[in-house]
């Protein structure tokens, strides 16, 4: 591993445009239940995929919002804190290095690190809107109520999580970022979910940028990238603060 952290931690440096590609492993190593893992939230419930659609929440928007509430565990959303593989991004960042982070995420936890230019494909729970007039209010407001309303005109408010049947979000900036930089990094993601799967594809034919993953287990794509790292996240972005410490400090 130490060579594949080298020359990591070359292209890092080296690369004024950085892509990364977020999935699940970076906010399991803060503590939050992944969905598809054998000890998931899919493992749990045998219709996950209906009780977090579209479909429900136009039929049954008041159960939809108390199943929502519950898998997510709303309740613990500001007991999750970012790790160092999302405080290192957000340094790479204010340091001057063009980053756009691309996350299946929807916990918010790049932001809360202090990245700015994000692009939550699968939406976030940090906010929910009102599907009448499109006000949009914080978590907070969410939670005071089980089921949350516009304060305008009473609408029962919708989350801006993507949800099953629901449209992914700023996939075409998403694919030019993956394309269009010098450095394209997937951390902790299996690349299983479509679209988003199809990303490293285009990093990958663009020619231009250095590709790395960075993933406990091995994934059918590995074969996509430059540098391949099978190890836990926090473990080596630990590992690469030291070697960029000159830079970061």
């Amino acid at each position: 591993m130490n060579d594949a952290l080298e020359q990591l931690t070359e292209a890092i440096a080296e690369a004024k445009q950085i892509t990364v590609l977020s999935g699940a492993g970076i906010s399991t190593a803060s503590g939050i239940p992944d969905f598809r893992s054998a000890n998931g939230i899919y493992a749990k419930l045998d219709n996950v995929e209906y009780l977090l659609s579209e479909t429900y929440f136009h039929k049954q928007p008041k159960q939809f919002w108390l199943s929502f509430k519950d898998i997510f565990q709303l309740q613990h959303a500001d007991d999750y804190k970012p790790n160092e593989a999302h405080h290192v991004l957000a340094e790479l960042e204010r340091l001057g290095k063009q980053v756009t982070i691309v996350t299946q995420n929807v916990d918010g936890l790049h932001r809360k690190a202090g990245s700015k230019h994000i692009l939550e494909v699968h939406g976030t729970l940090d906010h929910a809107f009102c599907p009448k007039c499109g006000g949009r209010y914080p978590l907070a407001y969410v939670m005071e109520q089980p089921v949350p309303r516009c304060e305008l005109d009473q609408f029962i408010l919708k989350p801006e999580v993507v949800l099953f049947g629901g449209r992914v979000q700023h996939l075409e900036e998403a694919y030019e970022a993956a394309a269009h930089c010098d450095l394209f990094m997937t951390l902790g993601s299996s690349l299983e979910v479509y679209p988003v799967k199809e990303l490293p594809y285009y990093a990958a034919r663009a020619k231009r940028p250095v590709t790395a993953i960075v993933n406990l287990q091995p994934t059918s794509q590995d074969d996509l990238f430059d540098i391949v790292i099978h190890a836990e996240l926090v473990s080596v972005f630990t590992k690469l603060r030291e070697r960029l410490k000159p830079s970061l400090s």
